[in-house]
């Protein structure tokens, strides 16, 4: 935890106010307990967590459609630029070592990767926890291609800055 708090110094938030808000950001509005549930705490810790963050303007509570006396907790505008600076910030720190062909590189290959499983999702029958999905797997065979800098024997050969 004192690491987290280290990194988080400069922009004034402690690591468990840090911790909610990440978790609004990546599962969207939750109501506390939720939130208390998925982060193994306390309900009262994470409501004061809330709370701090409400005062700040960082969090806002709204009706929840399934429950009118739990309400629902979200990022507001200023929480979520917020947590993607630091998120910004963080991902910078990680990746200074790299050069610029190095990210070129992993953007290539993710674009790469990214497009096909695009096609694969298109070909693959649907799971069965996805009801209701068109399937396009009658007759098809689903096929792999990866671009000549994306094959395994062009990884090493990556171009390097």
């Amino acid at each position: 935890m004192r690491a987290v708090e280290r990194e988080l110094t400069d922009t004034g938030m402690t690591a468990g106010r840090h911790a909610v808000m990440d978790e609004l950001r990546r599962g969207g509005p939750r109501t506390v307990p939720q939130l208390a549930r998925l982060l193994g705490l306390d309900r009262q810790p994470v409501q004061r967590l809330v709370n701090d963050a409400t005062a700040l303007g960082l969090a806002e509570s709204a009706p929840n459609p399934e429950r009118r006396r739990s309400r629902l907790i979200r990022l507001t505008p200023k929480g979520e630029t917020t947590i993607r600076g630091i998120r910004e910030a963080e991902l910078r720190r990680r990746l200074s070592d790299l050069t610029t062909g190095d990210v070129a590189t992993a953007l290539h290959v993710l674009r790469c990767l990214g497009e096909e499983f695009k096609d694969l999702a298109q070909d693959l029958p649907p799971h069965p926890k996805d009801r209701g999905v068109p399937s396009r797997w009658p007759g098809s065979t689903p096929t792999m291609t990866i671009c000549a800098l994306c094959s395994p024997t062009s990884m090493s050969r990556a171009p390097r800055s």
